[in-house]
């Protein structure tokens, strides 16, 4: 399990469409994040970072490359 699954399934409890969502991506892309088959955009873990920032204030950006 990778840092980016780690973190929707165990701090946002999202779905992939609800984290595809969020990022601004489609439901695939946050698929191949999981499996490793691509890297998120800055854009994209900067969407993630900006909601998570007004829902969680014990967030911290290393989850977003370590998982929690």
């Amino acid at each position: 399990m990778n840092a980016m699954h780690r973190l929707r399934t165990e701090v946002f409890h999202a779905s992939q469409q609800e984290m595809a969502r969020i990022a601004g991506v489609n439901q695939s892309t946050i698929s191949k994040w999981e499996s490793g088959a691509q890297i998120p955009l800055s854009t994209a873990l900067g969407k993630i970072r900006d909601y998570a920032k007004r829902r969680y204030p014990k967030w911290q950006d290393s989850w977003l490359f370590e998982g929690p």
